[in-house]
């Protein structure tokens, strides 16, 4: 049989395992400018580009034509075609995914991500919150940054 204390002690283990897990106050979603239903969205995208945008998953390294393209011009969102990445900012990381040392102005946002058991800066699209890739800090001069981009969840204009 269950007492009194037993039952309350049970209930505040629970109570602070969520906090700590973040799962009793999580911060409300982000708004963004451009927004379509779930549904909308899937009509718009492939399959892999509706995964890794809106579903942050990650395409499989080296499977990207974005990864070798050298063209001038400007990598833009492939959920809502903001630019977000200038071709001169592209380089080879050798990691398998197109990969920049800086974004446009204003163009992305980042965010904690804590899934796998680490913790890493999502960068996503400001305009449309949609999940472009993670940024680390082993890139390049002159930001020292990478930011390492999912080829599915962008676009390449070139240069006319």
């Amino acid at each position: 049989m269950i007492d009194r204390r037993t039952l309350l002690g049970a209930g505040m283990t629970a109570a602070v395992a969520a906090i700590i897990g973040g799962r009793a106050f999580s911060a409300p979603k982000e708004t963004f400018a451009y927004t379509l239903s779930d549904a909308e969205w899937r009509k718009k995208l492939s399959p892999l580009a509706y995964q890794v945008l809106r579903q942050e998953a990650t395409e499989r390294a080296f499977t990207s034509p974005l990864n070798k393209e050298h063209r001038t011009g400007t990598f833009t969102c492939g959920g809502c075609a903001l630019p977000l990445f200038s071709s001169k900012t592209k380089f080879d990381s050798g990691t398998g995914w197109p990969s920049f040392y800086q974004p446009l102005p204003r163009a992305v946002g980042t965010s904690t991500d804590r899934t796998l058991g680490m913790s890493r800066t999502e960068v996503h699209c400001s305009r449309c919150g949609g999940h472009l890739g993670h940024v680390f800090d082993d890139g390049p001069p002159p930001t020292g940054l990478r930011y390492c981009m999912n080829g599915a969840a962008l676009a390449f204009v070139a240069k006319a």
